[in-house]
């Protein structure tokens, strides 16, 4: 009698488009790492093929995917069970499929975010002072939440349209404090570390038009643009003899807990990481 073989884990992305992610290009690197015989594959779903493809994939042989834009909210719907991060963000970017065909969401953009702040700033201290974040969409969400847990004593937060801000307000508590969009400049001096969550300053994006006149250069600015990797306001903050954290970083570590639960070895993120994604 044959011996059977054992099944070779597929993952993957679901997105639309899909064929600009770097999600490929960095599981395939771990792969080929730690020698593990399994393949991550990008693939491009309508929304209106989202449930089927879902529902098919575990019988695949697919252990789990990684969703994006536009599907990160939709997947509430498909999931059989939903994690506390991903219900409190308010969207998923990683299922795991259970044996049993059971889709499991979660969302490690938070952990992502956090773990890429801890090693590029990692004499940063979130008790010692409000945070300003700007922008107040569902990265923004992730980003707050992964604050308040480390301890961040207040977050001021501003976005062009103020009726988002002031709807995290109300969602996050009085740790959370909106500030009209044309005020963002006048808190920096206050601000132990500033965020951009928006995609101003990104490739093909307006600038990101908010004063950096009062900005210490005590203060710590993280920006999840990653097309440029140095944007313009890393750049001014640099010049500012600020400590600056590029969001290249969060790219790899929201990746991290996704790959272990699917191939079964937690992956580092260190120099051969960023350059396979760099490519």
């Amino acid at each position: 009698m044959t011996q059977r073989l054992a099944k070779i884990p597929l993952a993957g992305v679901i997105g639309a488009p899909i064929a600009h992610s770097k999600s490929p290009l960095l599981h395939g690197h771990w792969l080929k790492k730690y020698g593990i015989k399994g393949f991550y594959i990008p693939m491009e779903v309508a929304s209106t093929d989202l449930r089927n493809v879902l529902t098919t994939l575990p019988k695949a042989g697919f252990v789990g995917v990684n969703v994006t834009i536009p599907h990160k909210e939709a997947v509430f719907e498909i999931a059989d069970v939903i994690s506390d991060h991903a219900r409190l963000i308010g969207a998923a970017n990683t299922l795991v499929f259970s044996e049993d065909g059971k889709i499991h969401a979660d969302n490690t953009d938070g952990y992502g975010f956090l773990e890429n702040l801890k090693t590029g700033a990692p004499n940063w201290d979130p008790s010692l002072g409000p945070a300003v974040v700007l922008g107040a969409g569902g990265a923004a969400r992730a980003v707050i939440m992964s604050l308040l847990d480390a301890g961040v004593p207040q977050i001021m937060l501003t976005n062009r349209t103020h009726a988002r801000a002031e709807q995290l307000e109300g969602d996050f508590g009085n740790r959370v404090k909106s500030v009209p969009w044309e005020q963002a400049g006048d808190v920096l001096d206050a601000a132990n570390l500033l965020v951009n969550t928006t995609s101003l300053g990104m490739v093909g994006k307006p600038e990101l038009a908010v004063s950096l006149d009062r900005l210490e250069p005590s203060t710590v600015v993280t920006d999840l643009v990653y097309t440029p990797l140095q944007t313009l306001l890393l750049t001014a903050a640099d010049q500012k003899g600020c400590v600056t954290v590029d969001g290249l970083g969060m790219l790899l570590h929201q990746a991290v807990p996704g790959f272990e639960r699917w191939f079964g070895h937690r992956p580092v993120v260190d120099a051969d990481t960023r350059a396979a994604v760099l490519i």
